[in-house]
């Protein structure tokens, strides 16, 4: 549903995070290269402003190597990461005044990345620019947790108990809020292809 835009990456080798938990600083090169772009759409989804999703870009892996040492490997790595910047993301919005996490904001818009179509029919490069501009810009338009659980599951490709952990809820709210933001998005790019 939402435009695929991951870079087809693969996840570092458990020895490379084994070893970043056991206080070898360089193997955060072979992991930070991984995680950088998914890292930081995740984060500008969330609070939509380029400059401030760096900061917390750099905070989070900042926070990551502080809090390595809790990490618990019987769950992914990448999990575990995108709570960390969820985490701060969080806090960060809350202390916008009047803002609510789960509310839809009327403010600006922020760039979106998109990635440019595959085919090689300029017809159809035009057509999926079409429909991702639709659709982020309906996107911008949904509340911030829905925002994350469908940025989480479709961009991510997380599963439900990972976004479960990511969230730091239970896997029925995050059901529930999956099939809320779905019906919202489904909503609002009905609205525009009208």
């Amino acid at each position: 549903m939402i435009l695929a835009a991951t870079m087809g990456m693969s996840n570092p080798g458990e020895d490379a995070v084994a070893r970043f938990r056991s206080g070898d600083r360089a193997a955060l090169g072979a992991i930070l290269p991984v995680y950088q772009f998914r890292l930081y759409r995740f984060l500008l989804r969330m609070v939509r402003e380029p400059a401030t999703a760096e900061d917390l870009f750099q905070q989070t892996w900042v926070r990551v190597m502080e809090k390595i040492s809790s990490y618990d490997t019987r769950h992914r790595f990448d999990a575990w990461l995108f709570s960390v910047a969820r985490n701060l993301a969080i806090d960060h919005l809350r202390r916008k005044p009047g803002f609510s996490l789960d509310a839809a904001e009327e403010d600006g818009q922020a760039p979106i990345d998109r990635l440019e179509g595959s085919g090689a029919d300029p017809l159809e490069q035009v057509l999926e620019f079409e429909r991702g501009t639709i659709l982020a810009a309906a996107m911008e338009e949904l509340p911030a947790i829905h925002r994350e659980v469908l940025t989480l599951r479709f961009e991510e490709d997380m599963k439900l108990d990972e976004i479960a952990i990511v969230a730091g809820i239970p896997l029925s709210t995050v059901k529930s809020r999956l099939h809320r933001a779905t019906d919202g998005l489904r909503r609002l790019v009905e609205a525009r292809l009208r």
